[in-house]
């Protein structure tokens, strides 16, 4: 499975695709499992330069029964900051919440990988 995400660029916000427009919260992102859609979504996301910047799909990982990003560095993102239990999205709580706190998987996401440019 997987998900996109990207950056608001009015304010900086972490936000997720679900079915054509931002939404905030991870548990409210549309999930892709086959790579046609994805990519096509993928592709629409990046047409948008002055709604978000740096949008790219993200690898899940079942946690809890619920979906959580495999990537230590994007399920923080979907928490909001690490200093404070209450503060960001995690201070919301609920069975997303922890099923985020609770994942475990690789330091990167293959889809943040094919970003980077090697000479």
């Amino acid at each position: 499975m997987k998900a996109l995400t990207a950056n608001r660029l009015i304010d900086g916000e972490v936000v997720f695709w679900k079915a054509g427009t931002w939404v905030e919260r991870f548990a409210e992102a549309e999930l892709f499992g086959v790579d046609a859609p994805a990519i096509a979504a993928e592709g629409q996301a990046k047409s948008q330069p002055t709604v978000v910047v740096d949008a790219y799909l993200i690898d899940l990982i079942e946690s809890e029964g619920l979906w959580a990003p495999v990537s230590y560095r994007e399920r923080i993102r979907a928490l909001g900051p690490t200093n404070h239990m209450h503060h960001g999205k995690q201070a919301e709580g609920g069975d997303a919440i922890l099923a985020l706190q609770h994942a475990h998987g690789a330091a990167r996401s293959s889809g943040r990988v094919n970003l980077i440019k090697r000479k």
